[in-house]
C-alpha cells in the first residue's frame, strides 16, 4: 500500500522524551467564561490561533462560540473548536457526534484547525459523585477516547488534537500509548512543558498557564506558521493498492485517505511479459496499454479497477501502473 501526498508535507518539529521549552507560536484559548473577545487586539498582540469551546458532554454549548469563533476568523486567526468531555454521560462516539453538528466540525478553509477532545480532572465531584476519573477504569476510558476519536476521524478526515495533563493521562488511561496519532496539547502550567504522556514523543501545542496575556489561556504551537497552516488545511492524499489475484488477473484500488474530495484522478498501466490487456471495465485500453480516470472521490471513497490479461503459459509476467508520482508493480502468481 502506498499514500501520494498531492501537496508537500512540510517536516514536523520532533522533541523525543521529555518536551523542553521552546519558542513556538502564540495562541489562546477561549469559553463562555471568557466573555467578549478583543480579536484585533490578540492577533496585533501576537495571537496567531485560538480555540474556542464548542460543546460540553452531550448537552452544553457554548453561548458565545458563534461570537467568538468568528471573531478570531475576522482577525485573521486560524482557530479550532473543542468539546469538554464528560465521559460518564454517553459514549465516545455520541459526544463526537454531538460536537461535530454544534461547532466542531472542520471545513478546508485555511483558517479551521482540527478539532480538540478536551480529557481533564472531573471538575463536577461534588455534583456527579464520580472520582476524577468519571468513574470509568482505564481500559473503559481508552475505549471511550477511542470512540470518539474514530467518530471524529469518520465525520471530518480529521485526526482529533487531545488536551489532557500527563497525570490525567497516566491515572485515566493507564498511560496508553494507542493516540499517537492524535496531535497532542499538553496542558502543564509553567516554563517546562515536562515529560510528555505514553504516546506521544512531542507536543503539538502547549498550554502553559490558565490566564495568559492576551485573552483565556496562554498557549503554544510547537511549530512555523508554515506548519500551523498545513495543520489547519493538510494536503490532499491518495492510497494506492493493489494485488495480482493471478497470472492474468490484477486489481488496483484507489482510496482518498486525506481530507478533500479528490477529482481526475488518472490511472495508467501497462502489461509487461508479453501479456496483452483483454478485458478493463470503466478504462480505455489496446495492446498492453491501459487508462483510466476517476471523475471524482469523496473523502473516504474508494474505487476499485480490474484487469484482465491473456495468459502465458511461461516467463514473468505482471503489470505496472502509475498514480500521480507513485509507481505500482503487480507480478502475477
Amino acid at each position: 500500500m502506498k499514500s501520494l501526498l498531492l501537496v508537500a508535507v512540510a517536516a514536523a518539529v520532533g522533541l523525543a522524551g521529555t518536551a523542553e521549552a521552546a519558542d513556538g507560536l502564540a495562541g489562546v484559548d477561549v469559553s463562555n467564561w471568557t466573555g467578549d473577545v478583543d480579536w484585533g487586539s490578540v492577533a496585533s498582540g501576537g495571537g496567531r490561533f485560538a480555540f474556542v469551546q464548542a460543546t460540553e458532554g452531550s448537552t452544553y454549548q457554548n453561548p458565545r462560540f458563534a461570537a467568538q469563533f468568528s471573531g478570531a476568523a475576522a482577525a485573521g486567526i486560524p482557530r479550532g473548536a473543542y468539546h469538554f468531555a464528560q465521559p460518564h454521560e454517553t459514549d465516545g462516539g455520541t459526544q463526537a457526534e454531538y460536537f461535530v453538528q454544534n461547532g466542531g466540525n472542520w471545513t478546508g478553509d485555511g483558517q479551521t484547525l482540527p478539532g480538540v477532545l478536551d480529557l481533564e480532572d472531573n471538575p463536577y465531584k461534588d455534583r456527579n459523585g464520580k472520582n476524577n476519573c468519571y468513574g470509568l477504569s482505564p481500559d473503559d476510558m481508552v475505549t471511550w477516547v477511542g470512540d470518539f476519536t474514530k467518530k471524529y476521524w469518520q465525520r471530518t478526515g480529521r485526526r482529533a488534537i487531545i488536551y489532557t495533563t500527563t497525570s490525567w493521562w497516566r491515572t485515566c488511561t493507564g498511560d496508553s500509548a494507542k493516540f499517537g496519532v492524535n496531535p497532542l496539547w499538553l496542558a502543564h502550567w509553567g516554563t517546562d512543558p515536562g515529560e510528555l504522556p505514553k504516546g506521544w514523543d512531542r507536543y503539538t501545542f502547549w498550554q502553559s498557564a490558565e490566564k495568559g496575556t492576551l485573552a483565556g489561556g496562554q498557549n503554544a504551537f510547537n511549530g512555523t506558521e508554515s506548519e500551523l497552516a498545513e495543520l489547519a488545511n493538510p494536503p490532499a492524499e491518495v492510497t494506492i493498492s493493489g494485488a495480482a489475484r493471478n497470472s492474468k488477473t490484477y486489481t488496483v484500488t484507489i482510496a482518498n485517505t486525506g481530507p478533500h474530495p479528490l477529482t481526475r484522478i488518472k490511472v495508467s498501466g501497462r502489461a509487461y511479459g508479453g501479456q496483452r490487456v483483454v478485458k478493463a471495465p470503466g478504462c480505455d485500453f489496446s495492446g498492453t496499454a491501459v487508462r483510466c480516470e476517476v471523475a471524482e472521490l469523496r473523502r473516504g471513497q474508494k474505487v476499485t479497477f480490474t484487469f484482465t490479461t491473456n495468459p502465458r503459459a511461461k516467463g514473468t509476467v505482471g503489470m505496472r501502473f502509475t498514480v500521480g508520482s507513485v509507481k505500482l508493480t503487480l507480478k502475477g502468481r
